[in-house]
């Protein structure tokens, strides 16, 4: 048994950029992204081949990250007007190939495939998420695996250590040191990807880091900041265990089973 995962939005959007820089108006941008999605949604589909199918949607733009950090993702570019507006156009494309939409009006799409690949995991099945978005790589294990679509590559252990020099099991504590720019997630003051890389080699984790004496200026600095540390942590690390509300069942892939 094996899950594919689509991280949706992330696919739309790469795709309207190219075929918003291609087409010569909106109009003709989303009929060619309506055509690039349902394309490469057919190579995912042979290519992996999956018994279980799902295209995870974010219907939820205001989360509990939000209220943690008001600033979280503040001024991220929001979705084109007409992208948005065509979503449930792409929806109904996505479900006549037999891939079911999943969102919430409460839960981040990120959190959802996490809850759906740790799900299985614990259950020893098998998930493939297709996403560019590294994030995921805190998922890795023996059942979970990342694909980037764009790139045909995986962004697997080898990928984080090449990367990162770490192991996908400390990406969550490393972001929580650097931050992350692209969500407005500050982490720790003055400390960059080589000294966050530096520290958790030599601990191991954020926690190990924050107790105890310190030892070096950049373990003193970590716990002067454990708050911020500790609060990036938080917002950085995917939820794993939503109540989603249906089966498994209800995403096996049944292609012949859908219509227009």
């Amino acid at each position: 048994m094996q899950l594919l995962i689509l991280d949706a939005l992330n696919l739309i959007r790469r795709l309207y950029a190219v075929q918003e820089n291609r087409q010569q108006d909106t109009a003709a941008a989303l009929v060619a992204t309506e055509a690039a999605l349902n394309h490469a949604a057919g190579r995912l589909l042979e290519r992996f081949a999956p018994s279980h199918v799902v295209a995870v949607f974010d219907g939820a733009p205001q989360g509990f990250r939000h209220r943690l950090h008001p600033g979280y993702k503040a001024g991220r570019a929001p979705m084109p007007e007409a992208l948005a507006g065509h979503l449930d156009r792409l929806q109904q494309g996505l479900w006549q190939l037999g891939i079911d939409a999943l969102l919430s009006d409460t839960d981040e799409a990120d959190d959802l495939v996490a809850t759906l690949a740790r799900t299985l995991s614990r259950h020893g099945l098998a998930a493939t998420i297709v996403s560019t978005d590294q994030g995921f790589c805190q998922l890795l294990g023996p059942h979970t695996r990342l694909w980037d679509h764009f790139n045909q590559r995986w962004l697997d252990t080898a990928y984080v250590q090449q990367h990162y020099g770490l192991q996908p099991a400390q990406l969550v504590d490393y972001w929580a040191l650097t931050g992350v720019s692209g969500s407005q997630i500050k982490g720790v003051p003055g400390i960059g990807p080589k000294r966050a890389k530096a520290l958790l080699k030599q601990f191991g984790n954020l926690d190990s880091l924050l107790a105890g004496e310190p030892v070096s200026k950049e373990q003193k600095t970590v716990q002067q900041h454990k708050h911020d540390a500790l609060l990036a942590r938080q917002l950085v690390r995917l939820v794993d265990d939503i109540e989603l509300g249906f089966n498994l069942k209800d995403l096996r892939y049944r292609p012949s089973t859908k219509g227009p």
